[in-house]
């Protein structure tokens, strides 16, 4: 029996919505990364983006452990000698909430160009509201 590897074109990709209302932001970058991947599918390829996409809700309330909130840093920089920015998790919390978990998840995709494509179909919002309600998501309950 021939082994069977997925196409992009055979994939039936599916909208999931997570609320992250006090929940670890590791424990569910994990998930989110996980569903982008596509690894939850029986038909999952790791050549192939077979994942699903992925919209997460309330990021304003997530949660980091411990003294992360202040002790994490994130750094920016343009090509420019000494423009490197530090900023803490406090400071982009205030700023953009999403940035923190789109970093995160950014971080546990595989280093290549899948990764570029995956990161696209994760939609991170700072509240309840989102434009997606056209694709039908259906709710994700985190396994913690």
């Amino acid at each position: 029996m021939k082994t069977w590897n997925a196409n992009a074109g055979e994939v039936d990709r599916n909208w999931w919505i997570i609320d992250a209302t006090d929940v670890t932001l590791g424990r569910l970058a994990s998930q989110v990364a996980s569903l982008l991947k596509g690894k939850h599918k029986p038909q999952f390829t790791p050549h192939v983006d077979t994942g699903d996409f992925v919209v997460v809700l309330n990021t304003d309330k997530l949660r980091l452990s411990g003294a992360k909130m202040d002790a994490k840093k994130y750094f920016t920089r343009s090509r420019f000698f000494g423009s490197i920015k530090e900023k803490s998790a406090r400071q982009w919390m205030e700023r953009d909430s999403s940035h923190i978990l789109m970093e995160a998840v950014k971080g546990m995709l595989p280093k290549n160009k899948l990764s570029r494509r995956l990161i696209l179909k994760l939609k991170a919002y700072r509240n309840a509201e989102h434009p997606h309600s056209a694709q039908k998501p259906t709710a994700y309950s985190l396994k913690m």
